[in-house]
C-alpha cells in the first residue's frame, strides 16, 4: 500500500468540528489581527511550555529573527549555532547582520555538541542558537554554563520540539527564549505559517511584542525598526484548538517510534534514533542513519529508491549541511571541516510517524526499508 510521509486530512477528519468553530468565530468577529484569540492561544502555549509570555509570530522562522533582533544582535557580532538545521536558524542571524559561528553535532543525537560550544565563544559571541532537532532537546546544561560564564543569550529553537523535555524542563523554557514553528507538518501544526516566542523574561517579551509591530509603542510612534511579525487570528484559533490534542498526538508518535525501533532493533546497516536517558523526544521526525562501509550515501540511495518504488513517503533532512550552502560561501567554510555534520547529510532518511499512521502502514514501511538493506 502507498503510504504517505505525512497525513494531515486523517488529522483534520478527528478535530473538524473544533476547529470550524474556532476558525468561524473568528470570521463572525472579524478580529483577524490581534484580538482575544491571539491572547489565548499566547497564555496557552506558554503555560504548556512552562514559560510567563508568550509572543505570537507570523513564523516560526520570524520567531527567532524577533527574537535576535529583540536581543540587540546586530552587524559584528556572532551567534554560535549548529550547521545541521534547516535554513532559517542561519539565515535569521544572517538578516540581523551577525556572522553564524557553526560548531559540528552530536554523531548520535544530532544536536549541537556542547563541547564544541565552549570553544567557539569569542569576544564577539553575543548568543548561543542550539536547537532541539527533530524533537529532541540539546544538552542545555553545558550549553547554559558556558553562555553564563560569559553573559551570552542563549535562544532556543525549538520549532520542532514543543512538548520535549529536558531533565523534567520543557523546550523553550530552558534558555533565555525559545522559538516554535506552527508549520502544518509540525506536531502542532496551524493551517498556514506562524510561530511562537515563549520566554520568562519580561523586558524581552515586552521588546519582542513591540518589535513584531514595526517597532512601534504606541501606534504610529516607533521606537524601533521592527518587521510584521504577528500571529493572525485565524492561526492562533486554530492552534489553541490543537493544543489540546498535542498530547496524545506526542505519545502516538512515540508509540510509533518504539515499533520501528523494535523491528529495526540489531540491523547493522540500520542506526535509529539515539535518545538520551533524561529526554523525553516527542518525534517531529523519526530519522534513522543508513550506513555501510562506502559511507552511507549508496546505500541510503538505494533505500530512498526502493521506498520510491513502493510509493512509501520519506524525506532526507538534510541534505547539505548549512556551512556547504552556496549563499554562507562567504563565511569560508569548506567540505571536511565540520565531518559529523557532513555524514550525517549523507546518511539520514526520515521515514512516516504521524500520530494517525496505522500498524498496517507502519508495517509496509519497516518491511520495505529492511527489504532495501537486504534483511
Amino acid at each position: 500500500m502507498a503510504v504517505p510521509l505525512l497525513d494531515l486530512v486523517a488529522q483534520y477528519d478527528e478535530i473538524r468540528e473544533a476547529v470550524r468553530a474556532a476558525v468561524d468565530e473568528v470570521l463572525e468577529t472579524q478580529r483577524c489581527i490581534g484580538g482575544p484569540k491571539v491572547v489565548e492561544c499566547e497564555k496557552a502555549v506558554a503555560a504548556y511550555s512552562d514559560c510567563k509570555y508568550g509572543i505570537g509570530a507570523s513564523s516560526g522562522t520570524d520567531a527567532i529573527l524577533n527574537a535576535l533582533m529583540s536581543l540587540g544582535i546586530g552587524a559584528g557580532d556572532e551567534v554560535i549555532t549548529t550547521p545541521f538545521s534547516f535554513f532559517a536558524t542561519a539565515g535569521c542571524i544572517v538578516r540581523t547582520g551577525a556572522r553564524p559561528v557553526f560548531v559540528d553535532i552530536d554523531p548520535k543525537t544530532f544536536n549541537i555538541d556542547p563541547l564544541r560550544v565552549k570553544g567557539a565563544v569569542t569576544d564577539r559571541t553575543k548568543a548561543v542558537l542550539p536547537v532541539h532537532l527533530f524533537g529532541q532537546v540539546a544538552d542545555m546544561d553545558p550549553i547554559m554554563e558556558a553562555a553564563r560564564a560569559r553573559g551570552l543569550a542563549v535562544v532556543e529553537d525549538a520549532a520542532q520540539a514543543i512538548g520535549a523535555t529536558y531533565k523534567g524542563r520543557k523546550a523553550g523554557s530552558i534558555g533565555t527564549a525559545g522559538c516554535f514553528s506552527f508549520f502544518p507538518s509540525k506536531n502542532l501544526g496551524a493551517v498556514g505559517d506562524g510561530g511562537m516566542i515563549v520566554t520568562n523574561d519580561a523586558t524581552l517579551a515586552e521588546q519582542c511584542t513591540v518589535i513584531r509591530n514595526h517597532g512601534a509603542k504606541p501606534k504610529y510612534y516607533h521606537r524601533y525598526v521592527g518587521g510584521n511579525f504577528r500571529l493572525d487570528a485565524i492561526q492562533a484559533a486554530v492552534i489553541t484548538v490543537k493544543l489540546r490534542y498535542l498530547e496524545q498526538w506526542h505519545e502516538a508518535r512515540r508509540a510509533n517510534a518504539a515499533r520501528y525501533d523494535e523491528r529495526f532493533a540489531a540491523r547493522e546497516t540500520i542506526v535509529t534514533p539515539h535518545v538520551r536517558q533524561h529526554n523525553r523526544m516527542i518525534y517531529n521526525q523519526y530519522v534513522i542513519r543508513i550506513t555501510d562501509s562506502g559511507g552511507g550515501a549508496g546505500m541510503r540511495d538505494r533505500v530512498v529508491q526502493h521506498l520510491k518504488e513502493k510509493k512509501i513517503g520519506h524525506a532526507i533532512y538534510y541534505p547539505v549541511p548549512l556551512h556547504l550552502q552556496e549563499c554562507f560561501a562567504d563565511l569560508g567554510y569548506q567540505e571536511g571541516g565540520l565531518p559529523e555534520s557532513e555524514a550525517a547529510s549523507r546518511e539520514v532518511l526520515a521515514l512516516p510517524i504521524y500520530p494517525e499512521l496505522s500498524q498496517a502502514q507502519q508495517d509496509e514501511v519497516a518491511d520495505a526499508v529492511l527489504e532495501a538493506v537486504g534483511v
